[in-house]
């Protein structure tokens, strides 16, 4: 089963993140806000909190929500472009030519000289969940007159995370670019906080017929819903089924719950020993978008994006070290069968 014919652009910020191990004890003395999830910082927020790191040790790598999703599928060799904006500095080169070197389509990225790269500070607990502090810098600078036909051109598949909802107007000329286009779309949540804050736009948009599938953790899939039914992941796929053709609903160690018009797959975990959540989410869409759009079905596309959660797990950060993509794509076979 080739997946030759597609290619999939994907939407968000290029970030450096910035990976620290911490206890709960650092998080309730130098973080503001709730664990887990992500919120904003100004640059001397960010400042102060990586001064309160100083002689701890911080792992660097490119990433993104986004672009770990886009990451993952060049190592799968799925053809892949990205739409962001970078900085005119050494982190933005950097991140460039990095994705460049991995295989992917570096030409939509945007590049702007007023702000600097962005960077996220991702801190671990113990317990494997990460909270992150986010400067989004250059990426915060996208506008929607920046986004043009030429970025769809050769897109098959359009895939954007959810924290572009603070660019205004961008993610829906994205969107309705896409469809332009004839590309397939997909929206990642991204958090509950950009649930809390942008639910009357993602619920527009699904209304609208912008997106074909939709990604949504727990936490963020009772944000979108409140009280307005009884949370189960199946009601809440049956919820969203009402504006799109995929909806799924990621359940962490419980699995995934996937629904696709009348057929609904529950997908198993891969139980493994986790050491940092990171991008656990992120890598669990690319395995899925692999198979759903090489056209496996949701059933075994959830399974391959099983496979890549579980890998995930076991390493600091949200880059799956090179020698492991044997092994996936090996394990990607089995399920295809």
């Amino acid at each position: 089963m080739s997946c030759d014919h597609c290619k999939v652009l994907g939407f968000g910020s290029p970030i450096l993140d910035m990976l620290a191990q911490v206890d709960d004890s650092f998080l309730s003395a130098h973080v503001e806000g709730e664990k887990g999830g992500m919120v904003m910082l100004d640059t001397a927020a960010q400042g102060k909190l990586l001064d309160a790191l100083s002689g701890s040790s911080i792992t660097s790598a490119i990433g993104g929500s986004a672009f770990n999703t886009i990451s993952a599928l060049t190592a799968l060799q799925m053809p892949t472009a990205f739409l962001g904006k970078i900085g005119k500095d050494e982190r933005g080169e950097y991140f460039s030519s990095a994705y460049t070197e991995k295989g992917g389509d570096a030409s939509r990225l945007l590049c702007g000289s007023e702000e600097p790269t962005a960077t996220c500070i991702s801190l671990v607990t113990p317990d494997s969940e990460r909270t992150m502090r986010s400067h989004l810098g250059a990426a915060s600078t996208v506008t929607a007159d920046e986004i043009t036909d030429q970025a769809f051109e050769g897109i098959t598949h359009f895939h954007a995370e959810g924290y572009t909802l603070f660019l205004p107007g961008c993610l829906r000329k994205s969107l309705e670019l896409a469809r332009k286009h004839g590309c397939t779309t997909s929206l990642d949540l991204a958090s509950f906080e950009v649930v809390r804050l942008f639910r009357s736009e993602i619920l527009d948009m699904l209304k609208n017929g912008l997106l074909d599938i939709v990604f949504a953790n727990e936490d963020e899939a009772r944000e979108f819903c409140g009280d307005r039914i009884e949370f189960t992941p199946e009601n809440v796929a049956s919820f969203l089924l009402q504006y799109c053709k995929v909806a799924a609903v990621k359940l962490g160690k419980k699995g995934a719950v996937i629904c696709e018009g009348s057929e609904k797959a529950e997908i198993s975990p891969r139980l493994v020993k986790a050491i940092d959540t990171t991008g656990a989410g992120d890598l669990w869409q690319a395995g899925f978008l692999y198979g759903y759009l090489s056209g496996c079905g949701i059933a075994k596309a959830g399974e391959m994006g099983s496979v890549l959660g579980a890998e995930i797990v076991q390493v600091l950060g949200a880059q799956i070290p090179a020698g492991r993509w044997d092994f996936i794509q090996s394990e990607f076979n089995k399920i295809k069968g």
